[in-house]
């Protein structure tokens, strides 16, 4: 962290004249620092502490300035509004980008299947609202509305027109696919997969340049509608959030204040991921958790109310657009009329334990599939992988009218309550001709054959969406898991539904039916089943528990239905914890190599001394002398080495350490003093101290970088324990660490070793951390 000596900080409130006067012959470089001084380089690790106290400067600076005129005062008042309208931003445009989103995946969608004649650009569901010879009963077909086969040959029944039908749906999978896989190869290939993995990774003080840029955001968004719309089993709830941080990242830009400070750019993509899962699941609550548990590494209070603003903005924006035409923020809304028994815990119990079993079993498999994806030449062929899995899933999906539609029209099935307007396979029951209740009280019947049908065509798209989301998580398209987590979970809990409703009608004499589920009573909800299951499968794969059930709880619009979400959720990740304790996330940052630290404890007894560099039999560390270096040593050391920065020692006899300098700071500095300042050669000697060394007036003119050491490291003692060591880069984000005795510099310990070591006593491959 960067410290000002005293007179630096009177100088922050000076004026002109005062820094003049105060200057001497020698130039004191970064008086006004120059551009990317400071910054860092791609695919490493920002110091928290260094920004923190950066922001910290600048706001003593504005501070000071902004009592010396109105405009000064203005500009402060600017500056500390900027982050609620970028905020105000974020939400504007993140909230219109899911409204298109969903607009676009509607339609296209429909497009497999047939076209609107009358506007082309209408879904099924709209170009049915507008004809004026649809019927109630036939509410899903109406003249405008024509399938291809019927559009090409004019029948509608017959072998041949089923035929046409189902290769004119796997034809345009495959073109959507294809055509997704293409552009994210070629214009963004950042832009394929979930992007939470490296959202939290990014938000934990990781550098990935390109990852949130323009390019990626636009061919993340268009490549999103085109994977959704292929059929193929993944969702868009997961990439809205990569898309908001994008967003982000873009307003982050327009400001200095954020785009010259990695930390306060993270404060801003924490509110954007809250906003993400707001236009996703129209939860602004519960996206706001979701980034405090489940994405956030640094989550102040103050960028929790921001997370709030941003997530409300978006959630209006997306509510104006009304995507789906029902005055709700997702396709599939609900709401229920019955209240939950006590012994229907039990049940609700169990498809927590099928969520917390399905959640070990993908993220098992999964992992497996994209580490030999990774190792074997199945990765060098993205684009046929794609579409030979979405041939795959097409052929499979056309026959089965649960796996054929989307996703979300398929949760949306599932969760519904059957009402007397229902005309789904799943709502043919058999009713009785004297039955006068009301609609929303309809009490419990015996299924019809169409509920048995649905129950074994359920069963079937069960194991085949099991199956399937194994080997489309991690392709090279947008990917998202959450719908289908939900989907397994939710057509588990709607089979689970239906056989205690018809256990409870048929058996209604039974002791545990017996005091709650009177005959021609409104007992078991089939649809609450599927919601706990969706909430069960999910908390399985992703480990969230509290997010989780705010999320399912705002879809639902209930406060009665919270218990049971809270015991699916716990029970589920009781479940997969006993198994593992990484969720997907943690899974695929591990198998990248990311240097991501998790909130796990550390439990073993080793020491800063043995994870320290340099170990027995290396080299002696790299370091600087206070002031007897020369510029053409530091260039040989900075050619010789790739390390991120170096000790500077008062000198290599005595190793007492004065602080510690940045490798891209001095290459700067450097290449600046060379180009801008007379007289620095090979030979001019770099001192670190306040004043100028001793030197021969034939000398050049030595080089003052004391501006840019950092004059309190921080540092352990060799024998701190490592759990402390790894306590303190978790809670302060450092990038590295220096471990002394009595003030002489041992060795060093960067984030990289720490998380090398971690791996190394969990039994892992130490070398599968590859970045610093």
């Amino acid at each position: 962290m960067h410290l000002m000596k005293f007179d630096e900080i009177m100088r922050v409130c000076a004026t002109p004249t005062e820094e003049i006067n105060g200057a001497g012959n020698l130039m004191d470089f970064l008086d006004e620092p120059f551009p990317d001084v400071g910054t860092y380089e791609d695919f490493h690790t920002i110091d928290w502490l260094r920004e923190k106290s950066r922001d910290t400067d600048r706001h003593r600076k504005i501070t000071c300035k902004s009592k010396e005129s109105i405009w000064e005062f203005i500009k402060s008042l600017l500056d500390a509004w900027s982050g609620w309208l970028v905020m105000l931003l974020i939400g504007l445009l993140s909230g219109t980008l899911a409204g298109v989103i969903d607009l676009a995946v509607d339609w296209m969608t429909d497009l497999k299947e047939g076209v609107c004649l009358s506007a082309l650009w209408y879904s099924h569901e709209q170009c049915c609202w507008t004809s004026n010879e649809t019927t109630f009963a036939d509410r899903d077909k109406c003249p405008q509305w024509q399938k291809w086969a019927e559009l090409m040959t004019g029948y509608t029944e017959g072998a041949g027109v089923y035929l046409l039908n189902y290769f004119l749906y796997v034809l345009w999978a495959l073109f959507f696919s294809f055509l997704a896989v293409s552009l994210v190869r070629v214009f963004a290939p950042y832009a394929c997969g979930s992007g939470i993995p490296e959202i939290k990774t990014i938000l934990s003080g990781f550098i990935i340049r390109g990852y949130l840029g323009k390019w990626t955001l636009l061919i993340k968004t268009v490549t999103l509608v085109l994977a959704v719309s292929s059929g193929l089993s993944l969702g868009k709830e997961g990439p809205l959030v990569h898309v908001a941080c994008c967003c982000g990242n873009l307003f982050c830009s327009l400001f200095s204040k954020y785009s010259k400070n990695e930390g306060k750019r993270r404060e801003v993509l924490s509110a954007a991921a809250a906003a993400g899962v707001s236009v996703a699941f129209g939860a602004p609550i519960g996206g706001v958790l979701f980034s405090l548990e489940e994405v956030s590494y640094y989550f102040p209070l103050k960028t929790l109310w921001r997370s709030f603003f941003a997530a409300l903005v978006a959630a209006f924006t997306l509510r104006s657009i009304n995507p789906f035409g029902n005055n709700r923020l997702v396709l599939f809304y609900v709401e229920y009329h019955t209240p939950w028994y006590m012994a229907e815990l039990v049940p609700f119990i169990l498809l927590g334990v099928f969520g917390g079993l399905w959640g070990t079993l993908f993220i098992r498999c999964n992992i497996a599939w994209c580490r030999r994806r990774k190792t074997t030449r199945l990765g060098k062929y993205p684009v046929l992988e794609v579409i030979v899995v979405t041939g795959i899933t097409a052929v499979l999906a056309f026959p089965n009218p649960y796996t054929r539609r989307s996703t979300s029209e398929l949760i949306s099935e599932l969760f519904n309550d059957c009402g007397a307007l229902e005309s789904s396979q799943l709502c043919d029951y058999i009713n009785n001709p004297n039955m006068t209740r009301p609609v929303d009280d309809i009490p419990d019947r015996p299924a019809g054959p169409g509920v048995y049908s649905a129950l074994w065509q359920l069963t079937l798209a069960l194991v085949f969406k099991i199956v399937i989301t194994i080997f489309t998580f991690g392709m090279k398209i947008p990917s998202g898991l959450f719908i289908p987590s939900m989907a397994v979970g939710a057509i588990a809990g709607r089979i689970v539904g239906i056989a205690v409703e018809q256990m409870a009608y048929h058996h209604h004499d039974w002791i545990i039916f017996k005091n709650w589920c009177r005959p021609g009573a409104d007992c078991v909800t089939p649809g609450l089943y599927a919601m706990v299951g969706a909430a069960a499968c999910l908390g399985g794969v992703t480990r969230m528990t509290v997010s989780l059930v705010v999320i399912m709880f705002e879809l639902t619009g209930g406060l009665e239905y919270i218990v049971p979400l809270m015991a699916a959720a716990v029970t589920s990740k009781w479940v997969a914890d006993a198994f593992g304790k990484e969720g997907i996330y943690e899974a695929h940052i591990q198998l990248n190599g990311y240097p991501y630290l998790d909130q796990d404890e550390f439990t073993h007894r080793t020491l800063a001394t043995d994870v320290m560099r340099p170990r027995r039999n290396e080299p002696p560390l790299a370091v600087l002398t206070q002031d007897s270096t020369t510029v053409e040593d530091v260039e040989t050391l900075i050619k010789d080495t790739d390390y991120n920065g170096f000790p500077v020692v008062v000198s290599r006899e005595s190793e007492r350490l004065i602080g510690f300098v940045q490798r891209r700071d001095l290459i700067l500095n450097i290449k600046n003093a060379r180009q801008k300042q007379d007289g620095v050669v090979s030979n001019s000697v770099v001192y670190f101290t306040e004043d100028a060394p001793q030197i021969p007036a034939s000398n050049p003119q030595p080089l003052k970088l004391r501006r840019i050491l950092n004059l309190s490291p921080f540092t352990v003692t060799d024998h701190t324990p490592m759990e402390t060591v790894v306590d303190i880069f978790r809670k302060l984000g450092l990038r590295q660490c220096l471990v002394t005795r009595s003030g002489r510099l041992l060795g060093i310990i960067t984030k990289k070793d720490v998380l090398r070591h971690m791996a190394h006593m969990m039994n892992q491959d130490p070398e599968s951390i590859m970045f610093n």
